[in-house]
């Protein structure tokens, strides 16, 4: 069975989704249908996200700690954090991602979970040393964007630090057909919200697009 384009098929399940006022319910479908063989996940790469990999080759990456992965799809990016000794919490709000990831992985130390980002337990408030969010804000329309935002960032404890990795667009662009729907730098830089600091604002290019990685610092209180 031939497969649609793996952007065509996300878009026009985004599409739908937002038609029936459920922004984020393409990701179930398309983790589903994916399962089936029927579409393809467009971000899976079939390992951890590269600007992730160069990032913690660069400026260190070390447990013991609590850390979580924000959307975390088939689990290589929490796979990755794991083997630095933390312990990994992952969460995605498509079950079929969760239930896939699982399988993946079955012998991981790495807590995979079903969660809505905009409904976190409560738990998780300020509790994670290092928190991963790679992508994932990026595939939410603007109407939820300063929202997600928020929430990542009341995800990091005291001491802990947040890497944020998404694609870039110009604030003076157009705004592109999605998901997913490029971060500006003025979206990168209100992740320093909840007393989060910037460390480091990087552009990157992949290749020639605009791609942000971004750390945030929350001090010891």
């Amino acid at each position: 069975m031939t497969t649609p384009d793996p952007d065509v098929r996300s878009r026009e399940l985004a599409t739908e989704a937002l038609a029936a006022g459920d922004p984020t319910g393409w990701f179930e479908r398309l983790y589903a249908e994916a399962e089936d063989g029927t579409a393809v996940v467009p971000w899976d790469r079939g390992g951890p996200q590269r600007f992730l990999v160069a990032w913690a080759e660069e400026h260190g990456l070390a447990g013991p700690g609590r850390a979580m992965v924000v959307g975390s799809g088939l689990g290589d990016d929490a796979e990755f954090i794991a083997g630095f000794g933390y312990d990994t919490v992952a969460f995605d709000v498509s079950a079929s991602a969760v239930a896939a990831a699982r399988r993946r992985f079955p012998d991981s130390s790495v807590r995979y979970l079903a969660a809505d980002l905009f409904d976190p337990p409560a738990e998780w408030h300020h509790a994670f040393d290092l928190v991963v969010e790679s992508l994932t804000v990026q595939a939410l329309p603007n109407s939820l964007r300063s929202g997600a935002i928020a929430q990542v960032g009341r995800l990091v404890a005291a001491g802990g630090r947040l890497l944020v990795i998404a694609a870039g667009r110009a604030a003076a662009d157009e705004p592109q057909e999605g998901p997913p729907w490029p971060l500006t730098r003025a979206e990168i830089d209100s992740f320093a919200a909840d007393g989060l600091e910037p460390v480091r604002i990087e552009e990157l290019r992949s290749p020639g697009a605009l791609r942000w990685r971004a750390e945030f610092h929350r001090p010891q209180s």
